[in-house]
């Protein structure tokens, strides 16, 4: 287990390492105009000025060394077009981000779970049919266009419009909190929980096709035990997987949902550093969400074995 490990832990570095190298070349590669960054009254000495202070006039394989040694000790820089601190930027949008990812991995394991459980339960039957097809729209509808109807349709029939780009704390204000969160969380948990539902769906029908299932049902054990205490145990790994991967791309931010709805959270963050050419913030967050993903994958990976103790590790 040890050995295995520190193996996988040598593997994520090594992955992190070579994704900053790839997000430093990609970003050093596209034209650097310093126009986007100053503005169009931008004069050639101010050019000059700010690659000095980008340190883009320095060799590539410095300006990389440079960058990733600030980053590894905690400095992420600072942006380019504000001159706000980027750490100072990241403990600001992060709670924003990090609630939105909670309210929608809450509703991708309610739904998908319950969906996926009354799916299998009643396998062919009309309930099962009528899940199956909202877990086919669920994947289908894009959803910027279901977030852009949730803004519209009340407004149009209603006269109503949530108070966007408002930050509103849950201690101070829960329901404005709620009212601001809860549209972008559905919104967000659409498709992840419509896969959960067919992925705890084809898991649960396999496995309630196995032996000790049949020795459970013949020695009396009532069906919704049987269903949850025992088939859905065994069928947790692929769900797991899922929610891992989810969690970990709504912690690195999204992008289109947090822009429609005017949130000030991580994922617009890059988005607009990456439109303005903002080099100190794109790196660094770039950085951070590819480092999030691949230790999450290793999270899920030494999970496994917690929930199914016949996987071994070496």
């Amino acid at each position: 287990m040890l050995r295995y490990l520190v193996r996988r832990l040598l593997l994520a570095c090594g992955t992190v390492w070579l994704v900053s190298l790839v997000v430093f070349v990609l970003l050093r590669s596209s034209p650097d105009d310093c126009l986007l960054q100053q503005g169009l009254t931008c004069t050639p000495e101010r050019a000059a000025a700010v690659r000095e202070e980008l340190g883009l006039n320095d060799p590539l394989a410095i300006q990389y060394v440079s960058w990733l040694g600030r980053v590894l000790t905690g400095d992420l820089g600072r942006s380019a077009l504000t001159q706000v601190s980027v750490t100072q930027e990241f403990r600001a949008r992060f709670p924003v981000t990090l609630q939105l990812m909670l309210m929608t991995v809450t509703w991708v394991g309610l739904f998908g779970l319950v969906a996926g459980l009354l799916s299998a339960r009643w396998r062919n039957a009309g309930l099962d049919h009528c899940v199956r097809l909202a877990g086919i729209f669920g994947l289908s509808l894009p959803a910027f266009w279901v977030a852009t109807l949730i803004l519209m349709v009340p407004a149009q029939l209603w006269h109503y419009a949530p108070l966007l780009g408002q930050p509103v704390s849950p201690m101070s204000d829960p329901f404005g909190n709620l009212q601001l969160f809860l549209p972008a969380s559905l919104v967000l948990a659409l498709a992840p929980a419509a896969l959960v539902m067919r992925l705890t769906r084809s898991s649960l029908i396999e496995v309630l096709g196995q032996d000790f299932i049949r020795t459970a049902r013949s020695k009396g054990l009532p069906e919704r035990e049987i269903l949850v205490r025992h088939a859905l145990s065994n069928a947790l790994i692929p769900i797991v997987t899922v929610l891992g991967l989810v969690s970990a791309e709504l912690l690195a931010g999204s992008v289109m949902i947090e822009s429609v709805f005017a949130l000030r959270g991580l994922g617009s963050y890059v988005f607009e550093a990456l439109l303005q050419r903002d080099y100190p913030v794109a790196q660094s967050m770039v950085f951070y969400a590819a480092s999030l993903v691949v230790f999450m994958n290793l999270a899920v990976d030494i999970l496994y074995g917690v929930l199914d103790p016949r996987i071994r590790y070496s």
